[in-house]
């Protein structure tokens, strides 16, 4: 199961961190709540954020799914996601070009464990019914974090039921018409910890993912990794002030309307509104190359 957040962040520091003009926290109030707020996604419109909670009240049933619209430059009418099921519904991102909303869910009919699904974006910003990505990408194990390339081709993930150099492992999995398959281990990235939540900067030139002892509780820290042309190389902390490793920082998104800007789910010491919170800061620095993707 994916970490259980509430749980770990009764335990983690709450002073982690500190208010500078690097970073501003996500929709006080209706995005960012008393609750816990992990991995938001935006349309490539811009119009319409959807974000995971793992205590939020008023959705179907475990953790949920949760959509906001921007209206007045500002978002509004939260409300959960309808595709959400009575089990975990989870770690959800957008595709570049519209179309689909990836997430993870372990509700019946799956694999085994968190599987990965993704449900057609209709044009009113709904959603169609989920599909499962299948056996060529979900284990009987657990797939989390599900985040496709810019141009559809790939699709990174964590996976803990595919073998690896330990507990959870990124993997890239390329697509064959409709279905993505053939997972293999991103190269450079992956250590005997858990590596997951994991997003691709210009196309893959580097990588920003985060990595914890145990993803079952903080501390999680997230890393960068440049690609050296065929691995990519030693992983450096993302420079954002929270990111300290004393406490949870992770699932970090690229804004597709606004891919300069990264989202990521963390605890500042201000401005925040509760647990894990939505916070936007610039993506780092990409100097690497091609070829790691």
């Amino acid at each position: 199961m994916r970490l259980p957040l509430a749980a770990a962040l009764l335990c983690a520091c709450a002073s982690a961190g500190a208010w500078l003009a690097e970073f501003g926290i996500e929709g006080m109030g209706v995005v960012s709540t008393p609750h816990t707020e992990v991995r938001a996604t935006l349309s490539p419109d811009g119009q319409h954020i959807v974000w995971g909670s793992t205590d939020r009240p008023g959705g179907a049933g475990g953790w949920d799914l949760w959509q906001a619209t921007l209206r007045d430059k500002r978002w509004q009418d939260a409300r959960p996601v309808a595709l959400n099921s009575a089990a975990n519904d989870f770690d959800p991102a957008f595709s570049a070009d519209g179309r689909w909303l990836y997430f993870f869910s372990n509700r019946p009919g799956g694999q085994g464990g968190d599987d990965l699904y993704r449900a057609p974006v209709k044009p009113d910003g709904g959603f169609g019914k989920p599909q499962n990505l299948g056996p060529g990408i979900n284990s009987r194990g657990d797939e989390w974090a599900p985040t496709p390339s810019r141009d559809g081709k790939a699709l990174l993930f964590a996976s803990d039921g595919r073998g690896g150099a330990g507990r959870h492992d990124l993997f890239i999995a390329n697509r064959d018409g409709e279905v993505f398959g053939d997972p293999h281990p991103v190269p450079g990235v992956n250590t005997p910890h858990d590596d997951f939540d994991a997003a691709w900067l210009d196309d893959g030139r580097a990588i920003v993912f985060a990595r914890s002892d145990d993803a079952a509780s903080a501390p999680i820290r997230l890393l960068v990794a440049q690609c050296e042309g065929a691995r990519y190389g030693r992983a450096q902390p993302l420079a954002v002030s929270f990111n300290t490793g004393e406490s949870a920082t992770l699932a970090p998104v690229v804004d597709w309307n606004k891919p300069g800007e990264l989202l990521v789910s963390a605890m500042a010491k201000a401005p925040r509104a509760g647990k894990l919170d939505i916070y936007r800061t610039k993506v780092p620095a990409v100097t690497g190359q091609a070829g790691c993707r």
